[in-house]
């Protein structure tokens, strides 16, 4: 039982080391791992070959094993020059690219002030929002008087430690509180289920950022890397 649920100061350790193959890093800067879980489907069922984490001093980048050699050639020069999104997705195979970075927080202090909030529902069905459907954990709603979704919450479950939460509000129902709520009662479900909650977002997402700080995600200069096709 204990190592099915670790000790919740265990548990983002526990996530990483599934999640990029290795933690915690050996080594300030970057290094590159190869990962036999990037050639396997993520959560949504797609194959992402490149993912990292960083802490604010070091990053482990992990992407199929063929490939580590490559990749990390191409980021020995650091992760800011031009063209090297569509260097690395020539390397993994994926097509022309943009390699980025977003804001990795995690948590295992939610506000116990802010109160619960939604239904869960177990599967997609027809009277929830699309972009719920592809997530391979629970969903949490909220609707209004008329039954209709005005805030949701869908649950990425990366591994057995980890899950990520993602927030959405109805145009009409923003600035009243249920982001906030919605997450504090999802993070503290995922924390009785005896994983660790994390919140990712865009750096320039601010209102996303306001949501994570409230409930208690701090923002600890950790970072998340990935490798997006070019629209």
């Amino acid at each position: 039982m204990a190592d099915e649920y670790p000790a919740v100061e265990q548990r983002l350790g526990r996530h990483l080391t599934e999640w990029v193959g290795q933690w915690p890093p050996l080594a300030d800067g970057i290094t590159v791992v190869g990962d036999p879980a990037r050639l396997q489907p993520t959560w949504d069922g797609s194959i992402r070959k490149l993912l990292g984490v960083g802490n604010g001093t070091a990053t482990i980048i992990a992407v199929p094993p063929p490939q580590a050699d490559a990749v990390a050639a191409a980021l020995s020069d650091g992760p800011d020059r031009a063209g090297l999104g569509d260097e690395l997705g020539a390397i993994l195979g994926t097509g022309p690219a943009r390699f980025g970075a977003g804001v990795f927080r995690s948590t295992t202090d939610v506000d116990p002030t802010i109160e619960a909030l939604g239904e869960w529902v177990t599967t997609q069905t027809s009277n929830l929002p699309p972009w719920l459907a592809p997530f391979n954990g629970p969903r949490l709603v909220a609707r209004n008087n008329a039954g209709e979704v005005i805030a949701s919450v869908g649950i990425k479950i990366h591994d057995r430690f980890g899950y990520e939460i993602s927030v959405v509000t109805e145009a009409e129902a923003r600035g009243r509180g249920f982001a906030r709520r919605l997450v504090a009662t999802a993070a503290r479900w995922v924390l009785d289920d005896g994983a660790i909650p994390t919140y990712l977002h865009q750096p320039s997402n601010l209102a996303s950022a306001h949501v994570a700080e409230a409930v208690g995600f701090a923002d600890n200069g950790w970072t998340v890397h990935g490798l997006w096709p070019r629209s």
